[in-house]
């Protein structure tokens, strides 16, 4: 199964060139790190950030320049920074191609949920509703189990929502998931995971052809 990074590697691999990528916060902030040669995307944080580039290496990071999870990063050439008015003008507008978010839990039907936890202290819920509401290709990053080893993709969300039906793609540790009118459809495993162990990791419907090919990261 992949880690966290590996996950990352399987999205990047869904950018395209001239695209205009918004990064949550947790997996999808690695994106950045693992753009594939031969392409120009530019990566917004809804802090106010515009050309994103991958994190600093220990020893050179600048404390003015974080995303909106507060971590250091660089910027490239021609980056640009500005107020949230603009930024959420740039979310709400559409101006964003693709939006890569983690989640918590996300249904079948292309819900998701993640911004709190009943009965847990959280920051807030950030810029993801807005993101949720605008975007129109959204892919999730995120463990396919939680610590316990519960799915995480399930028929229902149980947690609060944060949007409905918009998630267009998972992808896990174990597997890359599309969303459909009729429940998860199993597009590629991760190396070395069998079907039966993504089945058994998946509460929610799993639709499963007959040829599963493995992820190619490289």
């Amino acid at each position: 199964m992949l880690d966290k990074n590996g996950i990352a590697r399987r999205i990047a691999k869904e950018l395209e060139d001239g695209y205009f990528v918004n990064l949550g916060i947790g997996i999808p902030t690695l994106v950045a790190n693992y753009i594939p040669e031969g392409i120009e995307v530019e990566f917004q944080s809804e802090n106010g950030v515009l050309g994103m580039g991958p994190f600093p290496f220990e020893g050179e990071e600048d404390a003015d320049i974080i995303n909106a999870g507060k971590q250091t990063i660089t910027t490239m050439p021609g980056a640009s920074f500005f107020d949230s008015a603009t930024s959420f003008n740039m979310i709400r507008g559409q101006h964003v191609d693709l939006t890569i978010l983690g989640a918590m839990e996300v249904a079948e039907n292309g819900d998701i949920a993640n911004w709190k936890i009943p009965g847990k202290m959280v920051k807030g819920m950030g810029g993801a509703m807005d993101l949720v509401a605008s975007a129109e290709n959204i892919i999730v990053a995120m463990m396919h189990t939680n610590r316990a080893g519960a799915s995480k993709l399930l028929t229902r969300c149980s947690l609060p929502l944060t949007g409905v039906n918009c998630v267009k793609k998972v992808v896990t540790n174990l597997a890359v998931l599309e969303v459909t009118e009729d429940g998860f459809k199993l597009l590629e495993r991760a190396p070395g995971v069998s079907v039966e162990e993504i089945k058994n990791a998946t509460e929610g419907k799993l639709i499963v052809g007959d040829n599963v090919p493995e992820m190619i990261l490289d």
